[in-house]
């Protein structure tokens, strides 16, 4: 008989995939990721196998289970699982599939709901850090259903408040891991900031870009997508993350002037390829930066670094986030936070052969 696992297949966010109890899967991460990787399908393109969707933005992992930590309800780690390359990167943390994890948690009773709305209080284990997720609990079910609708889905959902507290230093323990708010790469200025991700950031111009092309058109210019690459592998050494060619972090951000009344433009690379959308963790980390000044992205966007609400552009749309300024250094930031939707699809048995 086959090994079997439970498994909730959701939408969060802009991304989708796997929701699993960390409790069945093994302790050990090589381990892990061997099961992760069956789970998916990993080593073909269509993955075939498994419950993949061949793409960066469907080849996730969620594992929830009871917290670990003082200050928070359930512990959540995630994993980027290849879809060619048989790899499993635990490194990041992504933001669009913990949307889902609150729901999850309260499906499964990991957490029990409370009347109306039900705060999770969310352990990343990827980075350490604290996340409230605010989920609309009417009769104490989640309900999925609702009017909001994120750039980069096709459906509207009920609202999920994420709340990212402490965002600084998510992998690094550092919000400027370089000790500078910028850095030349190969004649580029870069800024290096690690805030609930680590990513270098640069103004699009700087590589010759307008920062509005599509993503195909952006990774289809091989030769500047090898010199993007360059630039990360650098950024990579100096933020003392070592050699990070078989990483997916730093993820690289290209910042352009908004053209649709937003705050900014970004296009977001995870990292060979731009993403479709904008990642939750890439979207907090261009805001601490603008809110920072002298990095690229405040000298880009100018007197709107004085602002508390930020809506940053991106190929499917746009993201608004909100960010808490510390009182007595305005520059810091004490949360940000986000509104994004979940969608439970199927619930059932996963199969390993």
């Amino acid at each position: 008989m086959s090994q079997t696992i439970s498994c909730m297949i959701m939408r969060g966010g802009t991304s989708r995939g796997p929701y699993l109890n960390i409790s069945d899967l093994p302790e050990d991460r090589e381990a892990c990721a061997e099961v992760l990787m069956k789970i998916m399908g990993s080593g073909h393109e269509l993955q075939l196998d498994g419950i993949g969707g061949s793409n960066s933005l469907t080849s996730k992992v969620a594992m929830v289970g009871p917290s670990t930590h003082p200050d928070a309800d359930v512990d959540y780690l995630f994993a980027q699982v290849g879809i060619i390359e048989q790899k499993v990167d635990f490194s990041p943390n992504c933001g669009n599939m913990l949307a889902g994890v609150a729901p999850y948690a309260i499906e499964t009773g990991l957490f029990p709901a409370q009347e109306g709305k039900t705060t999770v209080r969310i352990h990343n284990l990827n980075t350490g850090k604290i996340i409230y997720s605010t989920v609309q609990t009417p009769n104490r079910q989640v309900e999925y259903r609702g009017d909001i609708t994120i750039s980069g889905t096709n459906s509207p959902g009920a609202p999920i408040e994420l709340t990212f507290l402490d965002v600084e230093g998510a992998k690094t323990g550092k919000l400027l891991p370089t000790g500078e708010k910028t850095n030349l790469i190969d004649s580029v200025e870069v800024t290096c900031i690690d805030a609930a991700t680590p990513v270098v950031i640069i103004n699009a111009a700087d590589l010759g870009k307008s920062g509005h092309e599509t993503p195909a058109e952006l990774d289809e210019d091989h030769e500047f997508m090898s010199r993007l690459e360059n630039i990360r592998l650098q950024a990579g050494q100096l933020m003392g993350m070592g050699d990070v060619s078989d990483s997916v972090i730093p993820k690289p951000i290209l910042l352009s002037p908004a053209n649709q009344g937003g705050t900014v433009c970004a296009r977001y690379f995870v990292p060979h390829k731009c993403h479709k959308a904008l990642a939750v963790t890439g979207s907090i980390a261009i805001v601490t930066a603008c809110c920072l000044p002298g990095t690229v992205a405040s000298k880009l966007i100018g007197e709107k670094a004085n602002a508390s609400f930020f809506t940053l552009e991106h190929p499917s749309g746009t993201i608004e986030l909100t960010a808490q300024r510390k009182e007595d250094e305005p520059s810091a930031l004490n949360s940000v936070s986000l509104i994004r939707t979940a969608k439970k699809i199927l619930s059932g048995t996963v199969y390993l052969n």
